[in-house]
This record gives structure tokens, C-alpha cells and sequence, in this order.
């Protein structure tokens, strides 16, 4: 069994600072092909419990990660980002449509984080309609534990979507 992305040692020609972030995204896409394999369109938008549904939680990784990377860039979200906010809860596509476009974001997000220059990490950045007040580095921290949040509901979703065997 391979250890986890972080302990599988440096990534060639990426400043340990910047690192942490493109850890989380080879965490991500392990652990959502993993615990997702198998679902049938119906487990995926599932809502056990009335909790938030596995197709939920891969389409808000996705429109977070891409509104975030937005707000990095200095940059404020477009029309089409937020029609695509407005319809995460939406059910709709499969497992694979669902990761591609994870696996769309992620590679886009790793170019611009791999384009950073570990100098500017204290520069201010602003979040959202009211422009609230964050830096570089709090940003890729956010995108960070945003990311892993979600991939846990997901996981805990696609195991409460899952029939109970014997049963």
C-alpha cells in the first residue's frame, strides 16, 4: 500500500511552502475514486438522512476550488460561476462526469499554485461580493481544508448511499 501524497516525500520543483495545497488535491482524488467506486447514479445523489448527497459534495469541490483559485488570482467570480453555485445541489451527472470535472479544476488550480511565487504568499486578497479581507496564503489554506472537508462528507455519503450488506 503507498503511503499518503504528503509522505510520499518532495515534489519536484515546488517550493515546500506552496506543496501543502497540491498534497491535498492527490489526497482528494485518491480518496473520491476510491470511496466512490461502484455507485450507481441513484447512490450518487442519494441523500441519506437528508444529508448533502456524494454528486453534492464532488460538484461543490469542484465550484470551490474554481471560485477560490478565482479570488487568488485577484479576480472576481463571473456570471457563469455563480449559476454553477446555484446548481450544485442539482442531480444530474455521474460518477465519472463528476470526477473529470474535479480532475479539470484540480489541474488548472495546481498550474496557477505551481505559478506562485512563495514571496507574494502575505499578499492581500478579497473574498466574495463584500470583498472580505485574506491573503495568499489563506486562500491556499482554505482550499486546503475545504477540499478535505467535502472529500469526508463525500466519503461518509457514498458509505450511507451504499446498501447494508445482508440486509
Amino acid at each position: 500500500m503507498q503511503p499518503e501524497p504528503w509522505l510520499r516525500g518532495p515534489i519536484p520543483d515546488v517550493s515546500p511552502l506552496l506543496a501543502p495545497i497540491l498534497y491535498s488535491f492527490r489526497q482528494a482524488r485518491e480518496d473520491l475514486r476510491k470511496h466512490t467506486v461502484g455507485l450507481s447514479a441513484a447512490q450518487i445523489w442519494a441523500k441519506p438522512g437528508g444529508a448533502g448527497s456524494v454528486g453534492f459534495h464532488l460538484r461543490h469541490i469542484a465550484g470551490s476550488t474554481d471560485r477560490l483559485t478565482t479570488y487568488l488570482r485577484g479576480e472576481r467570480l463571473t456570471p457563469e460561476q455563480m449559476a454553477a453555485l446555484e446548481a450544485e445541489h442539482e442531480p444530474g451527472a455521474g460518477r465519472e462526469e463528476l470526477l473529470t470535472q474535479i480532475e479539470r479544476v484540480f489541474e488548472e488550480a495546481e498550474k496557477q499554485v505551481r505559478s506562485i511565487d512563495p514571496a507574494t504568499l502575505a499578499e492581500p486578497r478579497y473574498v466574495g461580493r463584500q470583498r472580505l479581507p485574506t491573503t495568499v496564503i489563506g486562500l491556499l489554506t482554505h482550499i486546503a481544508e475545504h477540499t478535505a472537508r467535502h472529500v469526508g462528507q463525500a466519503i461518509s455519503a457514498a458509505r450511507l448511499a451504499r446498501p447494508v450488506e445482508g440486509s
